[in-house]
């Protein structure tokens, strides 16, 4: 029924059995505990997971099937969470009319960028699509931002006033992003002895589009269109020799690829109704790169993984600062204990870059499949261990 390999529907059901259950998963220590500092069970870093998790996919298409690599992915980010924003402040607050006209816009946006992009290739193809996105990130900054024609609000960002037309937003709806009626900030908190797990409306509903994004990407990689895509990647020249004119799909996965950018802007602005420049920047395209590499280019999970652990590297590891550190080493000597929050101190807090910077040295080096070979060579040898214990038990012999 869904058209997929029985491999990729038990992967399927894996992510949908972590989506659904990342409250409790994310949630593995006691909210007393000195080891809570590592519980990411709470709705902002879940929402910023799936968020970018779709952001990544979306790259992945692009960069993982046809080698085409981005460093403007950014700008259909921010399009996609004005566009949002508008719709709020022109219609309602209702998240689903503003999610698809993100998804549209963002679109649109990126066959203009995609057409004249792909006229070239490798680098310059880079370099095209990056002075894009900082044309973008300019003119969303300063030039639309003029009095006359304010459609960003500049470095303030754009948000919804209490004067804006609004016109199907009724007393009884609530002042925020809402799914008919059913705000995106309601959280259900359920106490489980000394946990305590929270379900969010704004998480489930991102969730779901993880979900349908990564099912998508599944089909268009396991497509004919998907199999052309892969050929581009291997070798564009000879594909083009056989007389196969590849701009069509080149241009297809590059508007495909903008159109998830804009639907996880869409959802930035579902969970915060805020649209700034700095989503356009060129920091937050080198973002997604890592996302993509650091989980393996080119898998169907491996962005979804990289997403993952760089937002929980920025969200956890950013907050440990040096009280911290002093409370995980007051058992040691003083002179100890300062020893090792001196060691620390770099990787942590506002250091956070450091560490990123060093695991994705050591997954570029040992792991160029990302996370996902990672995954694969301790699959392989836990395979191994066992064939071979079992190849070392001595045979049975039948009673006489």
């Amino acid at each position: 029924m869904l058209r997929l390999t029985k491999k990729d529907i038990s992967l399927l059901v894996v992510v949908i059995v972590l989506t659904m259950l990342a409250p409790f998963l994310l949630n593995p220590f006691p909210s007393d505990s000195g080891l809570a500092q590592f519980n990411a069970g709470y709705p902002d870093l879940m929402q910023k997971f799936v968020i970018f998790g779709i952001f990544a996919i979306g790259f992945n298409i692009l960069f993982g099937l046809t080698g085409y690599l981005s460093f403007g992915h950014a700008a259909f980010l921010g399009v996609g969470s004005y566009a949002a924003v508008w719709m709020y402040k022109l219609v309602s607050y209702n998240v689903l009319p503003a999610v698809v006209l993100a998804v549209i816009v963002a679109g649109l946006f990126s066959v203009l960028i995609g057409y004249v992009s792909l006229r070239r290739s490798g680098i310059y193809f880079s370099i095209l699509t990056l002075a894009f996105a900082q044309m973008s990130f300019a003119l969303a900054y300063s030039v639309l931002s003029n009095p006359s024609f304010n459609l960003t609000n500049g470095e303030t960002g754009l948000q919804v006033y209490a004067n804006d037309p609004q016109i199907f937003h009724g007393d009884h709806l609530p002042n925020f992003p809402h799914l008919f009626g059913l705000s995106m900030g309601s959280t259900y908190k359920m106490a489980a002895g000394a946990w305590e797990f929270q379900f969010n409306v704004a998480y489930y509903f991102c969730a779901i589009f993880m979900i349908l994004a990564f099912y998508l990407s599944m089909r268009l990689v396991r497509s004919p269109f998907g199999l052309i895509l892969r050929a581009v990647k291997t070798n564009q020249t000879r594909l083009n020799y056989t007389g196969l004119n590849t701009r069509p799909y080149t241009l297809a996965a590059f508007v495909i690829s903008g159109m998830y950018a804009g639907l996880a802007g869409g959802l930035l602005a579902a969970t915060d109704p805020l649209a700034g420049a700095e989503r356009m920047q060129w920091t937050a395209s080198g973002e997604v790169v890592l996302m993509t590499i650091l989980g393996g280019v080119g898998t169907l999970i491996g962005p979804i993984l990289g997403a993952g652990f760089i937002k929980y590297l920025e969200n956890i590891f950013s907050k440990i600062n040096d009280n911290v550190l002093h409370q995980w080493f007051s058992f040691m000597p003083d002179g100890i204990e300062d020893l090792m929050v001196m060691i620390i101190h770099p990787f942590v807090g506002k250091g956070w870059h450091l560490t990123l910077g060093l695991m994705f040295m050591l997954v570029v080096t040992f792991l160029p499949g990302g996370l996902v070979e990672g995954g694969q060579r301790i699959k392989t040898w836990w395979a191994n261990r066992k064939s071979s214990d079992k190849a070392g038990k001595p045979a049975s012999t039948p009673a006489e």
